[in-house]
């Protein structure tokens, strides 16, 4: 997926299915949305356009994803928490139909690409502890690549996405069938990689070598496989205890995992993890079904739930995951990418509202997540989708607006 801002283009997302009660902050009622919870309603303040208090942006935002999930058009969970205190958590439709299971605010989703940080922070943390350095060569750490991606390009190259590689064509149809056989073909994969244009220079599209190469170098340094260093010093140091990397046989058979609901050509849906014969009919992802990779690649993906990204988030921004010097190598502004956003180190960031945010997006048949921060005024959003047809970007305006007061696109969020 590109790496640009999620709120300047399209993205596929799931949607779908009944309403379900969950406990916390906001309580799913039989009647209108009322205002998310006695934390929301404490907050005050009209947004800079007049757009209401905080408690009545959120409540609106509240009142939109209950309309797209009574209309099939949202199934999955939606989080709003600022500093710690949850203000708005949401859970609707179902995690698997099969077994008539219901997502909730424990069901834990697939993250892809929103999952790509992970191996940017296992990089920098790696970097804090002097064992690598950014502006190590892809040779300084691993063997059997093209000389010159070997030694023009470096971690930092690969981290920007301006490593100015090119990679084979994806095998969409291609299903593996274990831990073992996902790493070696991603590994034969990355070093297939060539260079087809200027290592620095920013790019548009997105290269799997720019995910790949890092996981590869975390493993080489750390003397781990990447899914079990991003599960000791990521997911259990920041208190992510319902996150990992699952395998199909864990993703079919667990009941706290959600399964993607993927829609074909005839506008069914089916259970994709059920169906590894079926493919998106859509052209962007056209052929794909992510439940036939047994485990994620290297450096991409994982498994969250809503309230284990707030946590990261904080992990993030108290000292745990990164010092505050290594975590503003993360976060600090790259490249230009539009009037007043910039590409980081594998998130977009951007000013809106007089203040920074940054944030990932994923997106797959039958899967769609996005977890967003506003580190300035302590608030984090999540939203976590399994089924197809629904509206990220419309969802993405709304969080945004309930927790600044400005609309996206209202022309004043610079």
């Amino acid at each position: 997926m590109n790496d640009n801002s999620v709120r300047r283009r399209t993205l596929l997302t799931a949607v779908g299915a009944t309403p379900l009660i969950v406990s916390g902050a906001a309580t799913a009622t039989s009647g209108p949305a009322t205002a998310a919870s006695s934390s929301a309603t404490a907050a005050s303040g009209k947004g800079p356009d007049g757009s209401g208090t905080t408690a009545e942006r959120i409540a609106e935002y509240d009142r939109y994803v209950r309309d797209l999930a009574a209309h099939g058009r949202f199934s999955g969970v939606v989080m709003l928490s600022q500093n710690g205190r949850t203000m708005l958590s949401r859970a609707y439709g179902m995690a698997d139909e099969e077994r008539g299971i219901r997502n909730s605010a424990k069901t834990r989703f697939t993250l892809t690409s929103a999952g790509k940080p992970f191996h940017t922070i296992a990089v920098l943390q790696l970097a804090q502890q002097g064992k690598l350095r950014l502006d190590d060569p892809v040779g300084k750490h691993l063997t059997g690549f093209p000389a010159d991606v070997a030694e023009r390009v470096t971690i930092h190259h690969l981290l920007s996405g301006a490593s100015g590689t090119d990679a084979p064509p994806e095998e969409v149809e291609r299903i593996t069938y274990s831990r073992a056989e996902v790493h070696d073909f991603y590994a034969q994969r990355a070093r297939q990689a060539r260079l087809t244009g200027t290592p620095g220079l920013p790019s548009e599209t997105h290269q799997e070598a720019n995910t790949t190469i890092p996981a590869l170098i975390v493993e080489a340094v750390s003397g781990l496989s990447y899914w079990d260093y991003v599960e000791k010093f990521i997911f259990r140091r920041a208190g992510m205890t319902d996150s990992g990397f699952f395998t199909r046989t864990q993703w079919l058979n667990d009941r706290t995992i959600a399964h993607p609901y993927m829609q074909l050509a005839d506008g069914s849906y089916v259970d994709a993890l059920r169906n590894l014969d079926e493919g998106s009919p859509l052209d962007h992802i056209a052929g794909k079904n992510p439940g036939r990779i047994f485990i994620d690649a290297p450096g991409d993906g994982g498994f969250a739930t809503a309230p284990d990204l707030v946590r990261f988030v904080r992990a993030l921004h108290d000292g745990t995951l990164l010092s505050r010097q290594w975590l503003d190598v993360l976060i600090a502004p790259k490249a230009p990418t539009g009037p007043a956003s910039f590409g980081a180190y594998g998130i977009g960031v951007e000013i809106f509202a007089g203040q920074w945010t940054y944030q990932r997006a994923g997106g797959n048949p039958g899967v769609g997540a996005n977890w967003t921060v506003f580190p300035e005024t302590g608030w984090t959003g999540a939203i976590l989708i399994n089924r197809d047809a629904g509206d990220l970007i419309g969802m993405l305006a709304k969080e945004t607006e309930a927790i600044t007061g400005v609309a996206p696109d209202s022309g004043t969020g610079g």
